[in-house]
């Protein structure tokens, strides 16, 4: 029963968070994510799911929110969430039947199945669906072929460069061998290389999308460049805390900062949050958290909440990281007063070993939701049993 009620909680607690940078799903209709799909030349990813579905929401609160997630499908994909029960979904439901939910489909511009699989997947597998995905709308095995025979002919490297990073395979190599023939990187079409080319921030083509920041922003437009810029800077933040190296986490806050200035104060906390709970450095991790706080979060109760379930997450047993978080929490519940919020606070309490403070939050958000009877409702319900029989 203990196992069951916590893996309920995490499972709503996973649903309310913001903080994490996961999936980013279109919310326009079909027609306009296949024309966007059509302007940025990418792949629709589809979540088919039900509401009753509990693999669909295990997915939607617990995979679809990892930043490593995020990055990989909002920079490849048009990504869309469709309840295939809803009457306004009819159309698509008619076109694009399913047996079993959820089911996970990748379709082109023009409408056509590029791959299709049933079932909930943990990250990393969901990943690597999208990957394959990619290769198949790309041909990439007929195009490393043609590269290894010799073809270096502009357009084909670009392409080639395009298809490796949409699958989430090495470019660098590829951008840097072409750059180094070319004697005008101002060209247009060496711009565009650029941008493509900038998958790194600690990288020589990342130095060269910044110095053209403005002339590669009026051919790809400025949201492009930010994002491609963010998602450099990201990956560079992910090899940091492979390398452990903090020399490469200084290089992804500076270039973030002078790529993006407005966002990278930002940018900065949550890299140092990433990168110090990865090191279990309780001092630095904490330092990060306050100036994120401090400068971004401030006052806002939605964002102090899922501050505080990041902490919980990262450090779930750490007496002066739960500390600090259930300062926050309490902030969030009495000027958010959401249930919701007491039940982080309660969890909170519990982890600190605060029993009657625990009980007294979770009672405190069945008290805010009156009459209503939701999952929210249960969490509540079976936390304050689970205290009394502890």
């Amino acid at each position: 029963m203990k196992s069951s009620f916590f893996a309920l909680l995490l499972l709503f607690m996973g649903a309310q968070t913001t903080f994490a940078e996961g999936i980013e799903f279109y919310h326009g209709s079909w027609d306009e994510a296949k024309e966007m799909a059509k302007t940025q030349q990418k792949l629709i990813f589809v979540d088919a799911f039900a509401s009753w579905c509990g693999p669909c929401k295990r997915m939607a609160s617990t995979v679809f929110v990892l930043p490593e997630v995020g990055e990989f499908y909002n920079a490849n994909f048009i990504c869309l969430k469709i309840d295939m029960e809803k009457p306004e979904n009819a159309a698509f439901a008619s076109k694009y039947p399913v047996s079993a939910y959820p089911t996970l489909m990748f379709i082109n511009a023009e409408g056509k199945i590029v791959l299709k699989e049933v079932g909930g997947k943990p990250a990393d597998a969901l990943i690597e669906m999208g990957k394959k995905a990619l290769g198949m709308m790309d041909n990439l095995p007929d195009m490393d072929a043609q590269y290894e025979a010799g073809n270096r002919e502009p357009n084909f490297i670009y392409t080639y460069v395009k298809a490796l990073n949409r699958s989430g395979k090495p470019s660098l190599k590829y951008t840097n061998e072409y750059l180094m023939t070319q004697s005008d990187l101002r060209s247009e079409f060496n711009r565009r290389f650029i941008f493509e080319g900038a998958v790194e921030a600690d990288s020589r083509v990342f130095d060269l999308l910044l110095e053209q920041k403005s002339d590669i922003a009026a051919l790809m437009s400025a949201e492009a460049v930010d994002a491609r810029i963010e998602q450099a800077c990201q990956k560079t933040v992910r090899k940091a805390v492979g390398f452990r190296s903090e020399t490469l986490l200084k290089e992804a806050k500076d270039k973030m900062k002078k790529g993006i200035p407005d966002r990278a104060d930002a940018f900065a906390s949550t890299a140092d949050l990433q990168f110090y709970a990865a090191t279990k450095d309780v001092k630095n991790y904490l330092k990060a958290a306050q100036g994120y706080q401090k400068k971004t979060v401030k006052n806002n109760a939605a964002q102090l909440n899922s501050l505080a379930e990041l902490m919980s997450r990262d450090f779930p047993a750490d007496a002066k990281v739960l500390g600090q978080a259930v300062k926050w929490q309490e902030s969030a519940a009495k000027f958010g007063g959401l249930p919701e919020y007491y039940l982080t606070l309660a969890d909170l309490y519990k982890r600190l070993g605060k029993k009657d403070q625990a009980l007294l939050a979770a009672r405190k958000g069945i008290d805010l939701m009156g009459d209503k009877q939701d999952a929210l409702r249960q969490v509540l319900d079976s936390f304050i049993r689970n205290i009394d029989r502890a």
